[in-house]
This record gives structure tokens, sequence and C-alpha cells, in this order.
């Protein structure tokens, strides 16, 4: 019955906290430029997430290493060392643009000052993680983000052509006005592949498998929490590329700024209620990934440098890690008090994001592979060929990331 509760508990907090702004982004955008043109790199990319996050469970569980650990021993101290410093500064980037879109929920609810938010939010972000055991971390913020459900049932509600929907999931390239175009779409592909597939989500899953003292005992959960809980999710994703399709696209948004426009289709649909929900769920999901990227942060500082590390060890007996994600909670709010837009950082997070997945999931591939470390519990031939097969993509878009990033002007064609 344990484990069963367990299971649930997982799958709900895995799909409740899968949509972040940057994946909000990208999917209304998606859908509201390309109808359902892109849904193929949504189950792509999910396909993807839960190959690596059902790896890195499953290494949690085994040998309790955390995926620092792994890159530090498997890749070398230099090209280590590179990759720990770029995933904080995505880190940062990501949890200063969660913040952001925070403030402006607040907002909107509120209507007071958004700067004075931004620390209303800093404060109630530390006070969270300080006081909240990880268990309940992972639930609070991963079943309240649940209220995003209400996207799901607006893609329903609206309508849509089942036949274009079913189109949309087999590759495709959508007829364009311009040649431009091709590389706007080209561009928006690699950038729901980086979106679905962040490191910080791995990062996070597999400190989660430590944190809650997997066993090997514990591998069948894992397998269910990262294949369904991804897969839920990316549903709820789905749903939001379907809004951007039905709702934005007929009313000439192209660009969906948030959390404004992603709340005018249920709030249309359901009126107050609908609106009250969509902000809800975008509160916490926003939340839950700002407190995820800062634990993520430090997690991989203190398992690339040896720190014990760990909610359960308390602050007295892991003084660095606390410190740590402490320091990135407040970067993260004085790089927001800047004024700069989080819907533009968090574009660039998450096309930078994508050239640090090689080195973040080659370690990942080669311990979960490697039977003298992981025994019998090593992967399996299709494991492996999935591994192998999703890094040489993620290589691919990797180097295509950052000039597609120059050519569109930031998605902007």
């Amino acid at each position: 019955m344990h484990n069963l509760l367990e299971l649930f508990l997982g799958i709900l907090s895995a799909m409740g906290g899968f949509v972040d702004i940057g994946e909000l982004v990208f999917t209304l955008n998606a859908g509201a430029k390309f109808g359902y043109s892109l849904l193929w790199i949504m189950l792509f990319g999910t396909v993807g997430v839960i190959v690596y996050g059902e790896m890195a469970g499953r290494i949690a569980a085994v040998t309790h290493l955390g995926i620092f650990d792994i890159v530090r021993d498997r890749i070398g101290f230099a090209a280590g060392l590179a990759t720990l410093v770029a995933a904080n500064l995505v880190n940062v980037m990501t949890c200063a643009s969660e913040i952001g879109g925070i403030a402006i929920i607040l907002k909107l609810f509120l209507g007071w000052p958004y700067r004075f938010l931004i620390f209303l939010v800093l404060f109630f972000l530390l006070a969270a993680v300080w006081f909240l055991p990880f268990k309940w971390i992972e639930r609070t913020f991963g079943l309240l983000g649940l209220f995003m459900v209400i996207f799901i049932f607006s893609a329903v509600a609206l309508q849509p052509d089942w036949s274009r929907v079913a189109a949309g999931l087999a590759p495709n390239v959508p007829e364009v006005r311009e040649q431009s175009d091709y590389f706007l779409y080209a561009y928006f592909a690699v950038a729901l592949f980086s979106a679905i597939m962040l490191p910080y989500e791995i990062y996070f899953y597999n400190a989660g498998g430590v944190e809650d003292r997997w066993k090997p005992t514990d591998i069948t959960v894992n397998r269910f929490t990262s294949g369904l809980g991804f897969a839920l999710g990316s549903l709820l994703a789905a749903s939001l590329i379907g809004v951007g399709a039905e709702y934005l696209r007929p009313h000439g948004i192209a660009d969906a700024l948030l959390p404004g426009a992603a709340a005018l289709g249920p709030m249309e649909l359901y009126g107050k209620v609908g609106l009250a929900a969509a902000l809800a769920g975008m509160f916490f999901a926003f939340s839950g990934a700002a407190i995820e990227t800062a634990l993520s942060a430090a997690y991989s500082f203190a398992q690339f440098w040896g720190w014990p590390w760990g909610k359960f060890r308390g602050p007295k007996n892991a003084a660095r890690f606390y410190f740590a994600w402490i320091v990135v909670f407040s970067l993260a709010a004085l790089l927001t008090l800047t004024g700069i837009d989080p819907v533009e950082l968090v574009e660039y997070s998450i096309v930078f994001s994508i050239v640090i997945l090689p080195l973040t999931y080659l370690p990942v591939v080669a311990v979960a592979r490697n039977k003298a470390i992981m025994g019998k519990f090593a992967n399996g031939r299709l494991a492996n060929v999935l591994g192998w097969f999703y890094l040489i993509v993620s290589t691919l878009a990797a180097l295509a990331a950052v000039p597609l990033l120059i050519v569109t002007h930031g998605g902007k064609g």
C-alpha cells in the first residue's frame, strides 16, 4: 500500500510540476504560429525525457549517486567544471524567469508593485524550501500545480479538428508564406525539444531519488513514476499547443505574453473560475520550477565538490548545500529586479540549456549501461539504443540552437 501511495503521488507530482514558464511560452506560441504541426516534437521529446529520467532514477536507487558525481568522474574535471558552470548559469536564468512569472501572476491578483512582489516571492520560496521536507515540496507544488488541467479541459472544449491533431503527431513541415518561416519552425522545434528535456528536471529527479532513499526495490516505482508522470505532464503541455492553435491563433495573438494571454482561453470558456484556475496552476507550477532549479543548482555544486547534501541532512550537517540554494534564489531575484522581461529571459535560457544536454546525458548513459556499477540493473538493449539515439539528436540540436536563435531573432522571425 505504501508503494502504491508513493507511485500515485509521484505520478501526480511529476505531472503537476512538468510545465514551467519556458514550456508554457513555447507551447502556446508554437500553437499560435504553427497550429498542431509541432505536436510530434512533444511526443518525440517526451520519450527522450522518460528514457533519461528512468535511467537517472535507477542510478539513484542502485548507487545513490548524484548526476554531478557521475559528470565529474566520467567526463573529467575540466569538462565537468564547464558543464557545472553552464548548467548553473541556465539554472539562475530559469529561476529568475520563474520568479518574474510568479510576481506577474500575483500582480494580476493583488495589484501590488511588481518589484515589491519579487521580494515577497523570494521570501515565500526561501521559507518553503527551508521549512518543508523534501517529500512535501514535491507533493505541495506538484499536486497544486494540477490546477493547470484547466488547459486540458479548455483544449477539448475548443473543439479542435481531431484529424489535424492526429496529423500533427507525425513528423511534418507545415506550409509557410515565407522562406524564413522554415527557420522559425526549426527554431521552435529545437526550443520545444529543449524545454521538454531541460537538464534541471533530470538533476532534480535523480537527487529526489537519493533524498527519498530509494533502493533497488523501488526501481519499479521509478519506472512508472518517470513514465506515466512525464507522459501525463507532456499531455498537459500538448494541451497548451491546442489552446494556442484554437484560441490565440484565430484571435491574431501570435506572441503570447505571460500570464495574461495564457489565461484568456480558460477565462472565455469558464469565466472567473477558469481564470482563477489557470492563474493558480501557473503560480504553483512556476513556484515548483523555481524551487527545482535552485535545488538542482545546489545539488550539482555539492555533488561536484563532494559536499554533504540533501534536505534530509538539515542545515547543520549540509551547511554549504543550504547556502548554495539560498544564493541561487537571491541571485535570481536580483536578476529579475533589473527589470528584465522574464519571457525573453526564459527564451534564452531554454535555447542555451540544450547546448549542455549532451554533456549532461552522456555520463548518465555511460553509468546506466555499466554492468560493473549497476549489476543486473544495467540498461537493457532498448534503453541503450534509445539512450545513444537521443544523445545524438541532442548533440545535433545543440549545434543548431544558437544559429537558429540568431537567424530568427529569438523566435521573432
